[in-house]
């Protein structure tokens, strides 16, 4: 008798040991310090866009870089695309942070320089995608004040192999406009833009305007100082054969939307490259499965194809 009340005894003990230590795991493993460090969690691509593009604002500071800065911006910008990673370059003097990431989207290298925060050296953000040598530019001249064109220039970038997406770093009317990139020479926007278009890659340059100003027109494309070619004319085919009423500015008057002042489209004229101006209605640029059509129509006209 004796005998089993100590067995029944020393086996309580087993359980409320077990018991103990099971409590103590539990415990321990709630405590984050007991925890192994854990990588951190890297932002997705659009949420770096969105949180880019969201601050910028009329008031926000800006000024052009000087011409030594332009300079370093070119040789910066020159030594990153050519690396095929990020690698300390002229742009860590302009204030710019570089990194390498995967695009969560597509599952494809990239690498991203943006300008610092805060600082009058808004100069824009620039994503390269890694997994194809440079293949087309794709430009935002002017996020926060053509609304969207920002989510366009990234869901167009995600679909082509090789693109270059720039946005500029301010506000249009920052700087009592001096930080409209796509009417300004002397902006780090222009430099990038031209540095890649002496390389003979294309630019597709997207803008936004109000319905007021063409009621019966979603998009407007022009060469602007360019001569529209045969990647112009497919994208208005695509772009008509989706559903849009397109104004073609090679062929007819589009109100004063056809580009012809801005300076990247000079350039690019300059230079003999290829240059599509993309205007698109307020209406097509807040319906999600418009921005779809065009980007899908774009993309179906191969403008990196002559």
């Amino acid at each position: 008798m004796i005998g089993r009340s100590r067995a029944l005894l020393s086996g309580i003990g087993v359980l409320l040991a077990l018991g103990l230590a099971a409590l103590l795991i539990v415990i321990l493993g709630n405590d984050p310090a007991s925890r192994p460090p854990q990588p951190p969690t890297e932002a997705s691509l659009s949420s770096l866009v969105t949180r880019f593009t969201a601050p910028l604002n009329a008031g926000q500071d800006y000024r052009p870089p000087k011409a030594d800065e332009r300079k370093a911006g070119a040789q910066g910008f020159g030594s990153l695309l050519d690396a095929g990673h990020a690698v300390p370059s002229a742009l860590d003097t302009l204030g710019f942070s570089v990194r390498d990431g995967v695009d969560e989207q597509t599952g494809r290298p990239y690498t991203m320089a943006v300008n610092e925060p805060d600082t009058d050296r808004s100069w824009g953000m620039y994503l390269i995608d890694r997994s194809a040598p440079p293949s087309i530019v794709v430009e935002v001249p002017h996020p926060a004040f053509d609304l969207r064109t920002e989510l366009f220039g990234l869901a167009y970038f995600r679909q082509v192999p090789g693109a270059v997406l720039i946005i500029a770093g301010a506000h249009r009317k920052a700087d009592d406009s001096k930080a409209d990139v796509a009417h300004e020479e002397n902006s780090l926007f222009h430099v990038v833009a031209t540095t890649l278009a002496a390389r003979g890659l294309p630019q597709v340059q997207l803008h936004g305007f109000h319905d007021p100003n063409m009621p019966d027109t979603d998009i407007v494309l022009s060469a602007g100082a360019t001569q529209a070619g045969d990647p112009a004319r497919r994208a208005a085919d695509r772009l008509t054969a989706d559903g849009f009423s397109v104004c073609r500015a090679w062929s007819q008057s589009c109100k004063g939307l056809e580009g012809l002042t801005n300076v990247q489209g000079r350039a690019a004229a300059q230079d003999g490259t290829m240059f599509l101006h993309v205007e698109m209605s307020r209406t097509v640029r807040e319906d999600e499965q418009r921005r779809a059509d065009v980007v899908r129509a774009l993309t179906e006209a191969k403008l990196t194809e002559h």
